[in-house]
């Protein structure tokens, strides 16, 4: 057993101030300085590799497999990425609106970050928090879930043994009320940034907009899985178990509400139910695993009261529902479960459950599809052969974060659905935003937007500049660094 101290208020001072003067010099730095900083992370964090991945599964609950085939490498990916965006610096283009002045837009960091992450993904959400942060030239204080700090923790002393200079990342591991809320009302915390609930995503944000602070919130998702007529049956089934497994179901994007035709339903309801019966709960350690126990004995409780109350309100529990049995009932098991016949003003298709549970309903036409899925309109998958159709599910008739259109497990995936989105994550790699949408906050996740998201675009008005000779090439000046 590993224990942390919690930081209070005290502690949030210290580390804000730290990150106040080390943004002094760390703003003060060339892109090209701080992507050696961060390729050097990047080096840091491989040699780490499987400490992170081991700790990662302890404190989460999730498979070693997954943390080690996709946590930590994409947590890599992600920082040498950053070291090459923390280069790429755009910006609008010089003019002159008036006889006498050239007008343009540079980019400058904002100043300090305050984030909060989450429990789910706690070494990406770290990532995904700093990186970004620290390649536009900020500091930053990081807050991680107070029950999943210790990721986060290697990940920042990586960053020091890579060389970033002290108080450009600061860790402090302590509860919501106390550290958090102390973090994000701070005078000198400039950004706040917060992953979770949106519950608490709107309490985040009145504490941050009470200070005029910029806000960057990625908060709950309730996700429909849309299968059309035309769609590909087998493939829907391993989509939808896998979409609705990944991390055992604890993921803001996972598929928590399947929208099936009338006319594939009954088969799909059956072909999913008995996937998720396939499934191995076990240990993390296990290679044969697929989902380990949830985070702690309060998420599993959680998850349970979920079904138990969709079961009181007259819905079929196809199968699941129940908490691990025999040895795993020593641990906070919840074994993968399908319901039907929940509607969509029930909890269950309303609430976030962040567990392995799967809602399923039919449709008749298109346009009821739609309406069903944009009952929650978060995030949005889809699956239908019909390209006709892409433009309607994509986002025509909803405000969805983000589209999935068509995909399909790899036949190597078949047996192991869990595996078949961790494949389609990192396919996608980093470029692609993972955005929220209406009530899932405005934060863009991912990609050379949230790097943007993170500087200043202040505009500069001058008086034109001397008329200047042929320029010296650039790799002629002395001390050139581009």
């Amino acid at each position: 057993m590993v224990t942390a101290d919690l930081a209070g208020p005290a502690d949030v001072g210290d580390a804000v101030a730290s990150a106040t003067e080390a943004f002094k010099q760390w703003s003060a730095t060339t892109p090209a300085e701080r992507a050696s900083v961060l390729l050097a992370w990047a080096g840091e964090l491989e040699r780490r590799a499987d400490e992170l991945a081991r700790t990662e599964s302890a404190q989460t609950g999730k498979p070693l497999r997954l943390s080690s085939e996709f946590d930590v490498p994409g947590s890599i990916d992600n920082t040498a990425f950053f070291g090459g965006a923390a280069r790429l610096l755009e910006g609008a283009a010089a003019g002159e609106y008036s006889g006498d002045h050239t007008s343009y837009v540079r980019r400058e960091p904002v100043g300090v970050v305050g984030s909060i992450a989450p429990w789910n993904y706690p070494l990406q959400m770290a990532a995904w928090k700093v990186l970004p942060a620290v390649a536009a030239g900020n500091t930053i204080v990081l807050k991680p879930a107070e029950i999943t700090p210790l990721t986060s923790i290697t990940f920042a002393e990586a960053a020091a043994a890579a060389g970033m200079p002290a108080g450009v990342v600061n860790v402090v591991t302590g509860r919501g009320p106390d550290a958090g809320e102390t973090l994000v009302s701070h005078d000198d915390v400039a950004m706040v940034s917060f992953t979770g609930s949106t519950t608490v995503g709107r309490r985040v944000a009145a504490l941050a907009i009470d200070g005029v602070r910029r806000v960057h919130l990625e908060l709950g998702g309730k996700a429909p899985f849309v299968v059309f007529d035309d769609a590909d049956l087998e493939a829907a089934v391993h989509g939808a178990v896998a979409a609705a497994l990944i991390n055992t179901g604890r993921d803001c994007t996972a598929a928590t509400r399947a929208i099936v035709h009338r006319s594939l339903h009954d088969d799909f309801v059956a072909g999913v139910a008995d996937l998720m019966g396939d499934m191995r709960l076990g240990m993390q350690t296990d290679p044969d695993t697929d989902l380990g126990p949830l985070v702690s004995f309060a998420q599993r409780d959680r998850v349970a009261a979920h079904v138990d109350r969709a079961r009181a309100e007259g819905a079929k529990v196809v199968c699941g529902g129940r908490a691990g049995g025999g040895d795993l009932a020593r641990g906070a098991f919840y074994e993968p479960t399908l319901v039907t016949g929940a509607g969509p003003d029930s909890s269950l298709w309303r609430d976030e459950v962040f567990g392995p549970v799967l809602l399923s309903v039919p449709f008749d036409t298109d346009d009821e599809a739609m309406a069903l899925a944009k009952r929650h309109p978060v995030r949005a998958g889809g699956l239908g052969l019909d390209a006709g159709r892409a433009p309607l599910a994509a986002g025509d008739r909803r405000d969805p974060g983000r589209v999935l259109l068509g995909e399909r497990p790899h036949p190597d995936h078949q047996r192991d659905a869990a595996r078949w989105l961790q494949a389609v994550r990192l396919r996608q790699g980093h470029e692609p935003l993972l955005a929220g949408g209406l009530h899932a906050g405005q934060a863009r996740n991912a990609g050379c937007d949230r790097h943007r998201a993170q500087g200043l675009a202040p505009h500069r008005l001058h008086r034109p500049l001397a008329v200047m000779t042929p320029m010296t090439p650039m790799t002629q000046m002395e001390g050139h660094q581009p």
